[in-house]
């Protein structure tokens, strides 16, 4: 079987409202921040690698009224704030130890991907790895689907998805691969039993 990993809530612990909290202490300005910054279509645009750090943070500024340190400190720590999920990274290594073929699609900023590149060893244990950044494409999509079937030559009805947004694992399941919508990874590790993979 192909199984197919999203990253952040999935592979690593993403926690944007923590962020929030540690570079806008003031409630009316944290709101702003998390609406009219990390809510809005720009974030998806820096996930796409289609705008820069640099102009996100500026057009933030503008857009909020915020001063653009916060926001820049901000962005700047997402990358180390993705922390390892190590239940997570144990099913994983079940998996491959099962002989699946493992992939990973994720909508991530090209910074954050390029430092879990290179800090983390577990992209070891995966055949192929598409990140929206790098293609110019986000989940949900139907173009970054067909993107990686085609990249690795995947059977979609022999293809699991495995993500914790429902809108991409139904945007999976419309090009029929197997969605898996990821809770935790017990849970998850029990659909997959169910599936036949464990």
């Amino acid at each position: 079987m192909n199984i197919i990993f999203d990253l952040g809530g999935v592979v690593f612990d993403w926690n944007p409202e923590e962020l929030l909290c540690r570079f806008f202490p003031d409630p009316d300005e944290r709101e702003k921040a998390r609406e009219k910054f990390m809510k809005h279509p720009d974030w998806i645009e820096l996930d796409r690698g289609a705008l820069s750090p640099d102009e996100a943070i500026s057009r933030a500024a503008e857009r909020t009224g915020l001063p653009r340190q916060p926001l820049k400190e901000l962005l700047d720590a997402t990358p180390a704030s993705l922390k390892a999920k190590e239940d997570t990274f144990d099913l994983i290594l079940r998996l491959k130890e099962r002989g699946h073929s493992l992939y990973i699609l994720s909508n991530m900023h090209h910074d954050s991907m390029d430092y879990l590149d290179e800090t983390q060893d577990i992209f070891e244990l995966f055949d192929g790895k598409v990140a929206s950044c790098r293609v110019g494409m986000v989940k949900p999509e139907e173009e970054i689907f067909l993107h990686i079937l085609k990249e690795y030559g995947l059977n979609p009805a022999d293809t699991v998805f495995i993500d914790d947004m429902l809108e991409n694992v139904e945007a999976a399941s419309r090009k029929g691969i197997h969605p898996l919508r990821f809770e935790s990874a017990k849970q998850c590790t029990g659909e997959l039993v169910k599936l036949g993979c464990l």
